[in-house]
C-alpha cells in the first residue's frame, strides 16, 4: 500500500512557475514508477508526465514538453513536478500517481489555477 500527498498548488499569472510535490509512504516507493495526472473541469484525467524507478527515463505530454520538469528524491520518498510559463490551459487538479505492476495508486490532487 503506498498513500500519496500532493502539495504545492495554487493561484499564479500566466508565465509564472510553481512546484508540486508528492510525498509517498512506505519503504518501496523507489520501486514505483511516478507519474502525474491532471484533470480540469469537464475534461477527463490527462497524462502530464512520469518518471522510472531510478529517475534515469522521464516522458511528457506534448503540451507540457520543455515547459514542466518531473525528478524524484527517492530518499525523501517524493517525486516533484516543476511548471514553469504557465498557461492558463494548465489550470487543473493534478493529481499524483504510484504504478507497478497491476497496482496503481493516487493522491488527494493539488489545485492549480492560471489566470490571464
Amino acid at each position: 500500500q503506498v498513500q500519496l500527498v500532493e502539495s504545492g498548488g495554487g493561484l499564479v499569472q500566466a508565465g509564472g512557475s510553481l512546484r508540486l510535490s508528492c510525498a509517498a509512504s512506505g519503504r518501496t516507493f523507489s520501486s514505483y514508477g511516478m507519474n502525474w495526472f491532471r484533470q480540469a473541469p469537464g475534461k477527463e484525467r490527462e497524462f502530464v508526465a512520469a518518471i522510472n524507478w531510478s529517475g534515469g527515463s522521464t516522458n511528457y505530454a506534448d503540451s507540457v514538453k520543455g515547459r514542466f520538469t518531473i525528478s524524484r528524491d527517492n530518499a525523501k520518498n517524493t517525486v516533484y513536478l516543476q511548471m514553469n510559463s504557465l498557461k492558463p490551459e494548465d489550470t487543473a487538479v493534478y493529481y499524483c500517481n504510484a504504478a507497478r505492476g497491476a497496482s496503481r495508486y493516487w493522491g488527494q490532487g493539488t489545485q492549480v489555477t492560471v489566470s490571464s
